[in-house]
């Protein structure tokens, strides 16, 4: 693959850019340009050659427009690229208080300060951070730990991209004639059909779930060293879990984590998160998974993915039992997250992974080049999932159920979705009909006030519609609400209080087993929230265990 390109436009200060950018020629071409119009036509002749543009660095003045009017210009001609202005120190402060709003409203992704000198390394991590992120929606990246031979883009076969994806994990695809597919294809069983996966210099694989691919990249319960009983088993993945782990190992505890899918959960299919705490520029749930999976393991924590829990023993110790095996725990955490629900429409179902998609699937957001598309929810993760797409679709439109996106998603997502000309949010409407031959080609949009249908031709069809929880396996003994949440603390049942007195607040009715983030009944369901019951809930554990050694003593 050829270069990509960084674009470095400054009337004044281009030729003292490219020096300071010389770090990164190796991998980008940088091209200079000294005017909003001379860098456009910079970027159609790159994008015309074949090749990427990854980044379009501005001075937050230049000669013949305004820098948020050339951004609009160069996004509308390379949608993928991300956008930095770099302001001179004088300018700094200056142009800093008109241009921020811009960057609240997703016209551009960072407001730098222009190097003073050699190794400004904080400059340079907010590039690299950026391009960290436009790296992982490049469809063939260059360095790959992955690799799926396969004739055709399954349903399966999208769901393995899309694991690989929010694990992290570069991979790329390859036809079964290609030099690579015939490798690989020679190294597998005979007559093993497809697809096949070759990951991690294992053996090569013929999976037929996601579930395969993960057990055979990190083992089961029953494979790995686990101690016999250890302190903290924590079910799910996602950031409530994940907080958990790290502030749990962090601090001691032997702890093992089960997670049945991608680590995660719903987070990990997030495009950018901009409101979390720490990350001026945002970071992307998988961004942010993968690095809380590597801080508790560095604490000690043990890691199990692909592994559903299918039943716990509540005792003394708890079990939790696996396909795998068993898990023997002194406590445990129940952080199993939510799914999205089900449209219910018949025929759209029949279309998931053709063109139907549950969640952002940040994988077949890149199969959506030059296509409408249309994303159905009003909470974050749908405006999230829309202005990830807006960046390949040729248009994409929001659907709502409620008269406005006010009551139910984040001012800021609501700025930058009406400042991307990409995207139309319609309102009081629901999908209640669609179809295809191979993959879905139109569905039907109903408006929920005068009842009306009308049918559109879509590309693809992207659904966040709300939380279902993810807790059949629990014993019942542990109390749920009517929609099947986990009750903890204060709205446990009171016939199931101990002396009058409730459980601790993420304690459920079975001593010892504790539930947090979406999959508590009352939460927040925001990524913060989650996070912060997945610390809290540590100190509860040690006081349970605690009380347990002061029980058997």
């Amino acid at each position: 693959m050829e270069r990509p390109a960084i674009l470095l436009t400054s009337e004044e200060h281009a030729d003292f850019l490219v020096e300071e950018f010389g770090r990164y020629a190796r991998d980008y071409e940088l091209i200079p340009a000294r005017s909003a119009e001379q860098a456009l036509k910079e970027a159609e002749r790159v994008v015309e050659s074949g090749r990427l543009v990854a980044l379009f660095v501005s001075d937050s003045e230049l000669p013949d427009a305004p820098v948020l009017h050339a951004f609009a210009q160069w996004r509308a001609a390379v949608p993928t690229a991300r956008r930095a202005i770099v302001t001179p120190m004088e300018r700094f402060l200056r142009d800093s208080q008109p241009l921020r709003m811009g960057m609240a409203k997703g016209k551009y992704d960072a407001y730098l300060l222009m190097p003073r000198g050699p190794r400004d390394e904080e400059f340079h991590h907010a590039i690299t951070d950026m391009l960290s992120d436009w790296g992982s929606t490049v469809p063939d990246p260059e360095a790959v730990t992955a690799k799926i031979i396969t004739p055709v883009n399954s349903t399966l076969v999208m769901e393995i991209r899309d694991f690989f994806d929010r694990m992290g994990m570069p991979y790329r695809v390859y036809s079964p004639d290609s030099e690579v597919g015939r490798m690989i294809r020679d190294l597998a069983p005979e007559n093993s059909g497809y697809p096949l996966v070759w990951a991690m210099n294992k053996s090569v694989a013929v999976p037929r779930s996601v579930s395969d691919i993960a057990r055979r990249l990190y083992g089961s319960p029953d494979h790995v060293n686990v101690p016999d009983v250890v302190d903290l088993a924590v079910v799910g993945a996602g950031p409530a879990g994940l907080a958990a782990a790290v502030y749990g190992a962090s601090e001691g505890l032997s702890t093992v984590v089960l997670e049945s899918g991608a680590i995660g959960g719903q987070a990990g299919t997030s495009s950018m998160i901009r409101n979390y705490l720490g990350f001026p520029r945002g970071i992307s749930g998988m961004r942010l998974s993968q690095r809380a999976r590597s801080q508790a393991i560095r604490f000690g924590a043990q890691f199990f993915t692909g592994w559903p829990v299918t039943a716990i023993e509540p005792g003394e110790p708890h079990e939790l039992v696996t396909d795998g095996g068993r898990i023997r725990a002194r406590s445990v955490v129940v952080a199993t997250g939510v799914s999205y629900r089900k449209l219910g429409v018949e025929r759209l179902e029949e279309l998931v992974g053709r063109g139907v998609y549950y969640g952002a699937a940040l994988t077949a957001s890149r199969e959506m080049d030059g296509r409408d598309v249309v994303v159905v929810g009003g909470g974050n993760s749908a405006g999230q999932a829309a202005v990830h797409l807006a960046r390949f679709a040729r248009s994409v439109r929001l659907i709502v159920r409620r008269p406005s996106l006010d009551e139910t998603m984040s001012a800021y997502l609501i700025g930058e979705i009406k400042h991307t000309p990409r995207i139309t949010v319609q309102t009081c409407t629901e999908v209640t009909d669609g179809d295809g031959d191979d993959s879905l080609e139109w569905i039907g949009l109903t408006d929920t006030r005068t009842g009306d249908t009308t049918r559109i031709a879509v590309g693809g069809l992207f659904l966040l519609l709300g939380a279902e929880p993810h807790c059949d396996w629990l014993s019942g003994s542990i109390a749920t609400d009517d929609r099947g949440f986990v009750l903890t603390g204060r709205d446990v049942p009171q016939e199931a209080w101990i002396d009058g007195l409730p459980p601790e607040d993420l304690a459920t009715t079975v001593p010892g087993v504790f539930a947090i983030g979406d999959i508590r009944g009352g939460s927040m369901k925001r990524v913060a929230s989650a996070s912060g019951e997945g610390a809290s809930v540590v100190p509860l554990v040690h006081t349970w265990l605690a009380e347990m050694a002061r029980q058997t003593s």
